[in-house]
């Protein structure tokens, strides 16, 4: 789960850079937090940009380590990620 985390955290602000806007990212995170979302929900949302198969695998892997997560544990989460986009270099964007 630490290492999702960093893999995230590490991504949000070459995401912000590139001119993708933080908007889809946080959707995409969003909806991997998400208890109520299937791994093959989150598939489908997010199919466009899945350039194969090896790729949807390691998302539904992702998207497990989340749902065997306590309540608890996704709200902190969200908490976190809701604290990033609210950072100073974030918000910019």
């Amino acid at each position: 789960m630490k290492l999702v985390v960093v893999l995230m955290l590490s991504a949000l602000p070459l995401s912000c850079y590139a001119g993708a806007g933080c908007k889809l990212l946080e959707e995409v995170i969003d909806k991997i937090i998400d208890p109520t979302e299937s791994k093959t929900e989150y598939i489908k949302d997010f199919q466009e940009f899945i350039p194969g198969e090896i790729t949807a695998k390691a998302l539904m892997n992702i998207k497990q380590c989340f749902l065997n997560q306590d309540n608890e544990t996704l709200i902190n989460v969200s908490e976190m990620m809701d604290a990033i986009y609210n950072s100073g270099p974030c918000a910019s964007y």
